[in-house]
């Protein structure tokens, strides 16, 4: 009993901590998390910094539980499922939920961000609001942005200190439409491929290179069938965290807020242990024999500006406004 009573005592103290009204606005709740990739993916980290922070707001009554490898499907399975409420939240790229709001998908557009002071002010001031706030009549809630990181290019031909360097070479993408045409752009010749059979595509000499962010180039080992690393950030993906409205609707006002500010607390961890995590891949692959090249300040002009008729191509569907808005933010940061 005495155990009993001291944790309740211990709950109300953690309660009083965040400010709430009162111990009965939060009620035992528990909640399912679902992600498409492993426990070792990026996002990993955030979800557990996550569930620790909500358990510790609310003194233990509500109850994040982990599911990773697609368990409760695949990301548009996923997308579904919240927004019918049968499962909590997930997290997962941006510019999956394009289908569910278009306007996110100019979060896939290439060479949009430089690094991440500008990545980080643009999704978490008034544009990325802006973007989560769509998703709401989708039956979403966007909690939060975490990071897959920034993707760079590697081959097996040739270092790549300037645009001219890529022209020519097969470089796998992933298959939709605005990768293939920015490659294409580029001068190169854009491979459509599965992820699994990317390292057999290169080993084999099928394609010269692909593009990834250095955590995946460094877990698949792609230093065994790749020479060289250009450091492009050509693309970044941002990762939403999105919450089920139905489920949503039926919380607290001190519930919600124990959600809103454990996503934005998990968000600062998992971007610094994600960022960690890049600089020591990058060292690991320099020591399994990567050469690594910057592109210079005038040779990212070359490449934004032959992105240029790509941006206009894809803009139309993305909407004028959206992309103006981000594009005048942009400007802002680089003055």
């Amino acid at each position: 009993m005495k155990r009993v009573f001291l944790k309740s005592i211990a709950a109300a103290v953690a309660i009083a901590s965040c400010g709430l009204v009162s111990a009965q606005d939060i009620k035992e709740r528990s909640f399912k998390f679902g992600v498409a990739g492993p426990e070792t993916h990026p996002a990993a980290v955030g979800m557990k910094k996550f569930a620790e922070s909500v358990a510790a707001k609310s003194g233990g009554k509500m109850k994040v539980n982990l599911f990773f490898n697609s368990s409760l499907g695949g990301d548009q399975a996923v997308v579904s499922s919240i927004k019918g409420g049968t499962v909590d939240m997930s997290v997962m790229n941006s510019g999956i939920l394009a289908s569910e709001a278009k306007e996110l998908a100019i979060f896939d557009f290439p060479f949009l961000f430089a690094n991440e002071k500008e990545s980080d002010a643009i999704v978490d001031g008034p544009v990325g609001v802006k973007m989560h706030k769509l998703l709401e009549d989708k039956g979403i809630i966007g909690l939060s942005y975490w990071e897959l990181g920034y993707r760079h290019m590697t081959n097996s031909k040739r270092p790549l200190n300037k645009v001219e360097d890529i022209e020519g070479l097969k470089l796998r993408v992933i298959p939709n439409p605005i990768n293939v045409a920015w490659v294409k752009a580029l001068g190169a010749n854009p491979t459509p491929m599965p992820f699994p059979e990317v390292y057999g595509g290169l080993e084999q000499k099928a394609i010269d290179g692909q593009e990834n962010p250095l955590g995946v180039i460094a877990a698949n080992k792609f230093w065994e069938v790749q020479k060289h690393i250009a450091l492009t950030n050509h693309q970044y993906n941002p990762q939403s965290v999105i919450f089920s409205k139905k489920v949503w609707d039926t919380l607290s006002a001190a519930e919600k807020k124990i959600l809103d500010d454990s996503a934005d607390e998990a968000a600062k961890g998992q971007r610094e242990a994600n960022r960690a995590a890049a600089a020591a891949n990058l060292e690991l692959l320099k020591k399994n024999g990567m050469t690594v090249t910057v592109f210079s300040p005038a040779e990212v002009a070359k490449l934004r500006e032959k992105m240029k008729p790509v941006i206009a191509q894809f803009s139309a569907n993305v909407g004028e406004a959206t992309v103006n808005e981000v594009m005048a933010e942009l400007a802002k940061l680089r003055k």
